[in-house]
């Protein structure tokens, strides 16, 4: 893997890193001082678009839980074209050991001086996804 892409890499790795750890620092780390967050669809799988404020996000991923926020990923695609990047990110989403939902990560990134930022990030939610076995969580 390239050094760009393997960068980028690390920086959506560290986003669900810290998600897991409950850390709004680390998470707050890796979003753009002008980030974004959307989601795409709706229950009938339709155009409708919601934005959730980064800073409700970051709070939200900081608040006490008992059951830890685990998305896992795989066959992510990475493209870059000098400081910017776009990251195609298939993902489920668990709540402590309950399947909650599924879905992709579009993912805009931007490379500053402090290294890869999300600058945009819309998902898409659903219940029913191909998810490959090895990224199953075990009941």
């Amino acid at each position: 893997m390239p050094a760009a892409e393997a960068a980028v890499r690390a920086t959506l790795d560290a986003l669900f890193d810290g998600m897991r750890a409950g850390d709004s620092t680390a998470v707050r780390d890796v979003f753009h001082d002008d980030a974004r967050l959307h989601t795409a669809g709706g229950p009938s799988d339709t155009a409708g678009v919601s934005e959730t404020p980064v800073d409700a996000f970051v709070a939200a991923v900081g608040q006490p839980r008992e059951r830890v926020w685990d998305e896992r990923t795989w066959d992510v695609e990475v493209r870059v074209d000098g400081p910017l990047a776009s990251a195609w990110v298939p993902y489920v989403f668990y709540r402590g050991d309950e399947r909650s939902h599924c879905g992709v990560n579009a993912v805009q990134l931007v490379r500053g001086p402090d290294g890869w930022r999300i600058l945009q990030l819309t998902d898409t939610r659903r219940q029913a996804c191909d998810v490959p076995p090895e990224v199953q969580k075990s009941r």
